[in-house]
């Protein structure tokens, strides 16, 4: 994927994160996985930079989990990352209206 996608494509991303980080909690192999179900190639370099930087802001909250193995760290979604989806969708829509209408 070159640059000008990676860059417009970014914000689908994280929606996409806090959209399964509210309905559960997620990890990163998973997410990435999740992602390339959608056509997004994501690897851990990217991810979870991505998911730290969403933590940082106070989108995402996280702690460390066991089971299955090794420990990881898995991510849900605070109050501000619900709030942020939630404007996201609704400009998603809004986006998506207008460029139907222009078809």
């Amino acid at each position: 994927m070159a640059k000008a996608q990676r860059d417009i494509f970014a914000g689908l991303i994280r929606l996409h994160v806090l959209h399964h980080a509210s309905r559960e909690p997620i990890y990163g192999l998973e997410m990435i996985q999740e992602l390339s179900r959608h056509g997004y190639r994501l690897g851990p370099g990217t991810l979870y930079p991505l998911l730290h930087g969403m933590e940082a802001q106070g989108l995402l909250r996280s702690k460390a989990a066991s089971g299955g193995g090794r420990p990881r760290r898995v991510y849900t979604a605070t109050a501000a990352g619900r709030k942020a989806l939630k404007e996201g969708h609704e400009k998603v829509r809004e986006l998506l209206r207008e460029m139907d209408e222009d078809e």
